[in-house]
């Protein structure tokens, strides 16, 4: 197929491009700078510029594509992400650039969309099991989630094929949050607000990665992206204690979630997908 591809530079995107090449898709992938049009290059990918809130250039990039992957973001550092405004260009994006390709796809001979969005935005369930049954509750930090997910999905209303990710929460080798909470734990304490037996929901790169391959494939839907065995926080900082070779951290108070706004709100809640 010919696929094309937004956010290919990003952790997930890089990762996605060449797993696509090797299948035998035509990949063509949206950069943000021309400097990495040559890694994506070497990765047999066609490399473009594209402004994602132009609906025409949009609309002339995604011809002649069979399937449109969404994967744009811009995801503040962590020092930043409890900054309601770090997240204007994320809400962007979410809110604009996914209603202005979703449009593209509806006006071309586009027959599948694939749309990023975030598994961690459901309820506290406490030790229940959460699918995709469950509606999901965003907070203001990333209530345009739903705006993304409704644009993917009106597109799937022509009869056409819709494909929502909710990812886990990020980790790997190259994610700022994994680098960062090293660092906090190699000095005895994990900024991870919420009881010591909430649940917490993630997903590697690389799995996330191979997630979105297999979507160019899948029904129409939406589908949580997550490890198959959540752990509990205190869990997961212990685990990662040891991996480090350091005694096991102190949590923050549960009451403490209140000081981070509304993402401290989400990162608090039990979430096991």
């Amino acid at each position: 197929m010919r696929i094309f591809v937004t956010g290919a530079t990003g952790v997930i995107g890089r990762r996605l491009v060449p797993l696509l090449h090797d299948a035998g898709h035509e990949v063509t992938a949206v950069a943000r700078w021309r400097g990495a049009h040559a890694r994506l290059a070497a990765h047999g990918a066609t490399a473009v510029t594209l402004d994602l809130f132009d609906p025409a250039a949009v609309r002339r990039a995604v011809e002649g594509h069979d399937v449109v992957v969404n994967l744009a973001t811009h995801i503040p550092h962590p020092s930043r992400m409890f900054l309601p405004w770090a997240w204007r260009e994320n809400d962007r994006l979410r809110r604009e650039a996914s209603s202005v390709l979703s449009d593209a796809c509806l006006a071309t001979d586009v027959t599948r969309l694939v749309q990023e969005s975030f598994a961690p935005v459901y309820p506290d369930c406490g030790k229940q099991w959460i699918d995709e049954s469950i509606p999901i509750k965003p907070v203001r930090y990333n209530h345009t989630i739903l705006d993304a997910e409704c644009s993917a999905l009106r597109f799937s209303h022509g009869g056409r094929t819709a494909v929502v990710l909710r990812f886990g929460a990020f980790y790997g080798p190259d994610a700022l949050q994994t680098t960062q909470f090293i660092k906090y734990v190699a000095k005895g304490w994990a900024p991870l607000p919420g009881t010591a037996n909430a649940y917490f929901s993630s997903i590697s790169h690389d799995d996330a990665a191979a997630a979105v391959a297999a979507a160019v494939t899948l029904p129409t839907g939406t589908y949580n992206v997550v490890d198959d065995e959540p752990v509990t926080h205190r869990e997961y900082v212990d685990s990662l204690a040891q991996a480090l070779g350091v005694a096991p951290p102190k949590l923050l108070p549960a009451w403490t979630a209140h000081l981070f706004g509304s993402l401290g709100e989400l990162v608090a809640r039990s979430v096991r997908i």
